[in-house]
């Protein structure tokens, strides 16, 4: 990765921070700054924030290092998630996996450095010890995940280090071993502080660098609800794998609230906020007649009777012409991603398919309508904690925490027993009226447990994470094959029409760390770059 030339210096312009969650913040990257935490700060929440696409634009901010090929995400993650679908290519792509070179987050990574030495420069009798310090571990961990889910083995150890210009690829395993122990390590820092007095846990944290706007406490439970998304993404390799103490170290955080404090509502929630210089992604888009809604998702919704579909969804015209009510579920029909795009087409010409809700997506700059964007969430937390008790990692009432799930779910749909909604077509036109029936459908998946219990489970993580949480949808997807994502047929575009298992490192890791890339290759995958082999993390 060209690893000597990204994490050598920053210099940051009032200019670029007018727009504080807009475009990059970097006007040099050779150049030397003595740039404040909180303009750090700022530039690595800005990444995350981007973190792999968005809704519909999906060329968000990803890295700007130099050689590396940008992944571009037409119609954004969301195609790939198996959630909306595009019906016309010209306007919104199509809805194929046949992406190679992934991006990196080396990029989030320089600011991580220097965030880390700036911390000690502002905090010099507690370097190791403050707020920055925590937040650098925190990121440093998430940029190390975000890359290594995607190709397996990656630089890691020695990636920043400027005397090594061509650094080692540590194993995926290791990776996520020192990114655990990065998470338990911040979250111990942000616990001292608190616990110790020289800062409320009720205290924003920076209010110009953050743009999340988050306490210490709520950084704390969202540092440790990451953390149990990451053991959680870990379970294939729970049981062969006991020096990472996966079980163990989940069972410690569920079971000491005190040391581990988690997210206890929507409240707590990392949700990114759209404003007047970042307008929500679907806004004003003239091209909304092009996106359907993907069967994947819909049929989940419509088969247990749930109130999102009214929510989220239209009816489809030709259901409608053909004599049903809105309220009939049967009438929201969802597209199939096997699909090909001129079939889709045609299809959604003739009314056959759903498409999102016009007025709930379509309307607001900022979002005002749709559900919060969330990046890490009480709702995924819920389930994810119910998935490991499930599995036997810890004791507690696994059905509980899946009802929380479901219940802080619907809470930010605004859904609640008896509640009208109107229901419009696809130009936001009123066509009806239902009435919200959480009752019946609570019924229709109440837990079952056991095997059946950890299906429904993951199902209704996946119904949460709709257009949120950036990739997780399809790493759930791909690390347990639920929900059953279409694939096989001529919409996913790829040679044998299968939805590839990770992707190829970024072209400059062939030129720039030859030696050691291809003997990495030759170790995971037999010398080929192959998008349909699994890492160590899935195999």
């Amino acid at each position: 990765m060209k690893i000597k030339n990204i994490i050598t210096g920053i210099s940051l312009s009032a200019a670029a921070l007018t727009g504080c969650q807009k475009g990059d913040l970097t006007s040099n990257p050779n150049v030397g700054s003595s740039a404040s935490a909180t303009l750090l700060l700022n530039a690595i929440s800005v990444r995350l924030a981007g973190g792999g696409g968005s809704i519909i634009s999906g060329n968000s901010v990803l890295s700007t290092e130099s050689g590396n090929v940008p992944e571009t995400l037409t119609g954004g993650i969301y195609k790939y998630d198996q959630y909306i679908l595009s019906n016309y290519s010209y306007y919104q792509g199509t809805n194929t996996y046949n992406w190679s070179y992934t991006a990196t987050q080396y990029d989030m990574l320089k600011y991580v450095v220097l965030l880390e030495k700036q911390a000690a420069v502002q905090y010099p009798s507690a370097p190791n010890a403050n707020i920055y310090a925590a937040l650098a571990k925190f990121y440093r961990a998430y940029a190390y995940i975000w890359f290594t889910q995607r190709v397996g083995d990656i630089p890691a150890s020695e990636a920043g280090d400027i005397s090594t210009p061509q650094p080692k690829y540590d194993t995926q395993k290791d990776v996520y071993k020192e990114s655990l122990n990065l998470l338990d390590t911040a979250n111990t820092i942000i616990g001292a502080l608190i616990s110790g007095g020289s800062i409320s846990g009720s205290s924003v944290v920076d209010a110009s660098g953050d743009i999340f706007g988050l306490t210490y406490l709520q950084w704390q439970k969202i540092i440790n609800a990451y953390k149990i998304r990451t053991l959680i993404s870990l379970s294939k390799r729970a049981i062969d794998n006991s020096d990472l103490q996966i079980q163990a170290q989940f069972a410690a955080i569920v079971g000491n609230p005190t040391k581990y404090p988690l997210p206890t509502s929507n409240s707590d929630n990392l949700v990114f906020k759209y404003n007047s210089a970042n307008a929500y992604p679907l806004y004003a888009n003239a091209y909304n007649v092009y996106l359907n809604i993907s069967k994947t998702y819909l049929d989940l919704i419509t088969a247990n009777k749930d109130p999102r579909t009214f929510a989220v969804a239209t009816p489809a015209p030709a259901q409608i012409t053909a004599g049903k009510t809105v309220s009939d579920f049967s009438a929201y029909v969802g597209a199939d991603p096997n699909v090909g795009i001129g079939s889709l087409s045609t299809n959604s010409g003739n009314g056959l398919y759903s498409f999102l809700n016009y007025n709930r997506y379509y309307t607001s700059l900022t979002g005002a309508n749709a559900e919060p964007y969330i990046l890490v969430g009480y709702p995924e937390l819920c389930f994810n904690i119910a998935e490991g008790i499930n599995r036997g990692w810890a004791s507690g009432d696994a059905g509980s925490w899946y009802n929380n799930g479901i219940d802080a779910s619907l809470t930010l749909y605004g859904l609640s027993n008896g509640k009208q909604l109107t229901v419009a077509d696809r130009s936001g036109a009123t066509i009806g009226t239902v009435t919200v029936d959480v009752t019946t459908f609570k019924n229709n998946v109440a837990y079952q447990g056991g095997s059946a219990g950890l299906t429904q489970i993951l199902q209704q993580k996946y119904i949460a994470l709709f257009l949120n949480s950036n990739w997780e949808a399809f790493y759930n997807w791909r690390r347990t094959g639920i929900p059953a994502f279409s694939q096989g047929g001529d919409g996913i575009g790829t040679d044998g029409n299968k939805i590839p298992r990770r992707w190829q490192y970024p072209s400059s890791e062939q030129t720039e760390n030859a030696i050691k890339y291809n003997a990495s290759l030759q170790s995971q995958f037999g010398g080929k770059d192959d998008l349909t082999q699994d890492t160590w993390l899935t195999k």
